[in-house]
């Protein structure tokens, strides 16, 4: 097991489904933090390393199973901790040993979400992968954004219309197809994990429309700095 505490650096992680506003908050959140001379890392997952960018590609494409036929919950749960692996020994820990302060879009909560609940997996099997293959490295805090799944949905659909105007019919819209239980599913899984380990997990929501994005912000910030401040790292 790594614990975070052994490094002088903060591992902080965004959570919630998808269209919850992770995007925004962890820029916004970056911005507050430059201007008080703390320079952070942003990482996504997956992705944020050469091999996780392509492991992206395979998993959020919707295209993705016409190419390759369909990705069982099992391989898909799998790539994602390849993905995870490689991000921890690549940029997790040397940041960490560093002193700096990381902003991670999606960690391990994630797929106890998304493949343990909304594939059905379960999730001790996500929880004992993870312990195998991340050495059940933990954040130093998560924020979890958990808006009504309504709300999600319709935001998370609209963002990926934009996205393959942008990038000529690409989209990471292979989640975003599956149906509103699938999503529930999802969503309740995410309130399970909070009621669990509220020690680690700041519960922000619901409520996360553009109307409430400024108020969210600043709830974030408040969170973030109490957590630095208890790591010494002023802000």
């Amino acid at each position: 097991m790594i614990e975070p505490v052994m490094y002088p650096g903060v591992f902080i992680t965004f959570e919630g489904p998808d269209g919850s506003g992770k995007t925004t908050q962890i820029k916004r959140l970056a911005e507050w933090l430059r201007e008080r001379g703390t320079e952070p890392i942003l990482l996504r997952q997956p992705g944020g390393t050469a091999l996780g960018e392509r492991i992206r590609a395979i998993l959020l494409d919707s295209r993705s199973e016409e190419a390759l036929g369909e990705i069982a919950p099992l391989s898909e749960l799998a790539l994602m901790f390849a993905d995870r692996a490689q991000s921890i020994r690549q940029v997790i820990l040397p940041a960490l040993a560093e002193g700096r302060v990381i902003l991670c879009d999606r960690y391990t909560d994630s797929s106890e979400a998304y493949q343990g609940a909304g594939r059905g997996l379960g999730t001790d099997r996500v929880l004992a992968v993870h312990r195998a293959v991340c050495d059940d490295l933990q954040p130093s805090l998560t924020v979890l954004l958990l808006p009504d799944v309504e709300q999600a949905l319709k935001r998370a659909r609209r963002r990926n219309e934009r996205y393959k105007q942008q990038h000529d019919g690409a989209d990471e819209n292979r989640f975003e197809a599956e149906g509103e239980a699938f999503y529930r599913r999802v969503h309740d899984a995410y309130a399970a994990i909070a009621e669990r380990e509220p020690q680690r997990v700041a519960l922000i929501g619901p409520g996360t429309g553009d109307d409430g994005i400024e108020a969210i912000a600043t709830r974030v910030r408040e969170v973030v700095a109490e957590r630095l401040a208890a790591a010494r790292i002023g802000v």
